[in-house]
């Protein structure tokens, strides 16, 4: 008789699809799943450059029609990729699927689990009217917001201060069955406010006009469940890949401000939304109030800054959905920065530019930022893209920022 204990078998590895691989979050899943030990797949838009499937924690990768454009041929080739690869749980990245997903749940019946909030709560957080509106019932500031539905709403306007932002009420919605994608624009005459308003009711069918914010951006996080929100996390944005507004190119984690934190859960809570958001704000330079911008209703392009800090959200979102398994409360987390070098690429080029004609605050200066980004390690700075253990999703992305602007 052997002494040999009895060979253990070796779990089979839950298996994983995430979509959306050209975005900065599909990257930071596949990356953090894949370390995790869980068998990860990546599918993207057709024609799309997706980064996240050139990691080495991809094991495998496929192209989809275009999501928002036909809805029925997506669904069938993550159905057909579903079942071939007997996958156990498919993550959305951004509006392009998770919405599409939501709205046509009898496409996906019958198949694995998606990481995904209810319709009702996505709807809500999407509509950037909708959630205005109920932060003014909670009292926490917002900017003042007019909803334009027609060319005789824009003749009842106030004076309003220059500039001002125009932009759509969702990032993407379906007019005629055709996907009108939102935009932010900026209008320094009223002549240029009833001319870019009008041209979003010709695409949209309405328009927000909001009081220009000038400040510095601030987002919190957490992982909302049943009427539970855990792991509160906050960060501080540095640069942006446009200084006029837009997604970071650099933050930081910073404490966390009760206030912020207060305002995000009881906007969560409103809604009943369930899994990780992100709640976005503007810290007022004239007041220092944090006003509240939106909410992300799904995995956030800066969500790499949460796992260096210590707070492994694709992980806890893959062991929540796969197993039931609850997310600590609360977790203490570093001060980390993070960057992503080709948003900091896309900021110098924008500050190649100049600030446009009566921008209302200070504008970053070229020369300042070029050697604040060309310092390439620090103590506790990280990248989102550019790594030593996965370099071929970091390197193929500025490659791919070049040969772009090559061909233009």
């Amino acid at each position: 008789m052997s002494g040999k204990a009895p060979a253990q078998k070796t779990p089979r590895l839950a298996r994983v699809l995430i979509l959306d691989g050209h975005s900065a979050a599909a990257l930071s899943f596949v990356r953090s799943l894949g370390r995790a030990g869980y068998w990860v797949a990546v599918g993207s838009n057709r024609g799309s450059f997706a980064a996240a499937s050139l990691s080495r924690y991809c094991q495998a990768s496929f192209e989809y029609p275009i999501s928002t454009q036909e809805i029925t041929a997506f669904a069938e080739a993550v159905r057909e990729f579903v079942h071939k690869n007997d996958i156990e749980l498919v993550i959305p990245m951004t509006d392009w699927t998770t919405l599409p997903i939501a709205h046509y749940p009898e496409y996906f019946r019958d198949l694995c689990p998606f990481a995904l909030s209810t319709p009702e709560s996505l709807d809500f957080v999407s509509d950037k009217y909708r959630v205005v509106e109920l932060a003014r019932s909670l009292s926490i500031p917002v900017p003042e917001t007019w909803l334009i539905v027609s060319a005789d709403d824009l003749k009842t306007l106030p004076e309003i201060a220059f500039p001002v932002v125009v932009k759509d009420r969702f990032s993407v919605r379906w007019v005629n069955g055709m996907p009108v994608f939102g935009s932010v624009e900026y209008a320094y005459t009223r002549q240029s406010l009833l001319e870019k308003a009008e041209a979003r009711l010709g695409q949209a069918g309405d328009a927000l006009i909001q009081k220009f914010v000038g400040g510095t951006g601030i987002g919190f996080s957490c992982f909302a469940l049943n009427d539970e929100t855990r792991l509160p996390f906050q960060w501080q944005r540095i640069r942006e890949v446009d200084p006029r507004g837009s997604g970071s190119s650099s933050r930081r984690s910073v404490p966390l401000d009760q206030e912020v934190m207060a305002a995000s859960v009881a906007l969560i809570k409103h809604v009943k939304f369930q899994g990780i958001s992100m709640v976005e704000y503007k810290k007022e330079i004239a007041t220092g109030r944090s006003v509240l911008m939106e909410i992300n209703g799904r995995p956030w392009g800066s969500i790499q800054l949460a796992v260096a800090s210590g707070i492994d959200y694709p992980r806890f979102v893959a062991e929540w959905y796969l197993h039931t398994k609850l997310p600590p409360e609360k977790l203490a987390y570093q001060a980390i920065t993070c960057r992503r070098m080709v948003g900091e690429l896309t900021h110098l080029e924008h500050l190649r530019h100049g600030p446009p004609p009566g921008w209302p605050i200070p504008y970053p200066n070229l020369w300042t930022s070029l050697l604040k980004i060309a310092t390439p390690w620090y103590p506790g700075m990280r990248y989102d893209d550019v790594s030593l253990s996965d370099p071929r999703p970091g390197v193929a992305e500025i490659s791919n920022w070049f040969q772009r602007r090559l061909k233009k």
